[in-house]
């Protein structure tokens, strides 16, 4: 605790408490501090959008590490819709868990259509509940654009992934699904956690403080930091050079038969009771809105790795789906599933699988007219 003295009143009338640490601001240095501080709330992301290094080449996708920096991502959906590009957005199957960046499927699409037109805006992980909070928050910029958005029927698979379960668990991108209303059965948070990143999804300048601390402070905040990084300058993890686009050595990635994985029994939800299949109806809706013109992608979903009674349950599913879309008018395309060696586990392929995949879309008459 600190000890106050007294100091004498020059007019020598009173006694005026002094402290070692205190700081005395006047009238106007308050004006000041406070216009510094509104100046910083409102051009410090803009600022810093110029300096920091960002330039995405094609067949660019965010950085794993990145994946919940949703401030990037709302910079890169601004680019790509600034060239005219075709969004693809989806989870990791869009993003290519298992491949190189020109080894997606909008990798293999520009490609083959010797163009640099498709943009993979896929994120790691970004289950269909959270994907809704995405469009609806941070891909604003994305308003009468080409939109593949892509549909993995693996988030229908049980009800714990479909988030179903009363249990609370831990599942992916938790800061993007409503925090309220409608409620997550297994979503389990703090008051001031939920006001917190509800304060984020409005403001730009948390939004990007966020993205601050995920690509230079390892995803945590300054003190904690600076605790694990004791003799290190913070300023100096500041490089303005965003990480590297993630490469894989794709020889150490083999088909899911070669790796030994077995097949596997789902119990498939029903679309009327599915939660993710709530949410995704959400982000098409919300696309819409915003005058895009949405494509649908249905898979592909490894059926070879399912056991006879599940494959019997996902194609009643994958029926419901196409009836959807159907009544719904909107153009799509459920790709037969690709030869079992080319997938690596239940919905993602290996790179052979999506240079199939691009020729199967291109080739089909849905994915022309829509190209048109």
């Amino acid at each position: 605790m600190t000890q106050a003295s007294t100091v004498a009143d020059p007019a020598g009338s009173r006694s005026t408490p002094f402290s070692s640490n205190s700081l005395r601001l006047s009238g106007a240095e308050w004006i000041v501090v406070l216009v510094l501080f509104a100046a910083s709330l409102v051009f410090g992301p803009l600022l810093w959008s110029r300096i920091e290094t960002f330039d995405p080449e094609p067949n660019y996708r965010l950085p794993y590490e990145l994946g919940s920096d949703y401030w990037l991502y709302s910079r890169y959906c601004g680019r790509a819709c600034s060239q005219d590009k075709t969004l693809i957005i989806g989870d990791s199957v869009i993003w290519g868990h298992y491949v190189r960046p020109e080894s997606t499927l909008s990798g293999y699409l520009n490609e083959k259509t010797a163009s640099d037109r498709f943009a993979n805006l896929g994120v790691d992980g970004i289950h269909p509940a959270a994907l809704a909070g995405l469009l609806g928050y941070y891909a604003r910029a994305i308003s009468g654009k080409d939109v593949i958005l892509h549909l993995n029927p693996l988030w229908m698979c049980s009800r714990k992934v479909d988030l179903q379960d009363s249990k609370e668990f831990r599942f992916n991108h938790p800061k993007l699904v409503p925090q309220f209303t409608p409620r997550i059965p297994c979503y389990r948070a703090q008051f001031s956690g939920k006001a917190s990143i509800i304060a984020e999804r409005y403001s730009t300048f948390l939004s990007w403080a966020s993205h601050l601390r995920i690509a230079y402070f390892d995803a945590l905040d300054l003190p904690t930091w600076t605790l694990e990084h004791p003799y290190e300058n913070p300023l100096k993890a500041v490089t303005l050079k965003l990480p590297a686009v993630d490469t894989y050595d794709e020889k150490e990635h083999v088909s899911w038969t070669q790796k030994g994985l077995r097949k596997q029994g789902h119990d498939w939800v029903k679309l009327e009771t599915s939660i993710q299949w709530r949410f995704f109806k959400a982000s098409v809706d919300t696309l819409r809105s915003r005058r895009n013109n949405v494509f649908v992608l249905v898979g592909p979903f490894n059926e070879h790795m399912l056991t006879q009674s599940s494959v019997e349950k996902y194609h009643e599913m994958k029926r419901a789906i196409e009836s959807w879309l159907q009544q719904s008018g909107l153009a799509y395309y459920i790709p037969p599933p690709l030869p079992s060696e080319l997938y690596r586990d239940a919905s993602h392929p290996l790179s052979d699988g999506y240079a199939s995949l691009a020729q199967q879309l291109l080739a089909s008459e849905s994915f022309r007219a829509f190209m048109k």
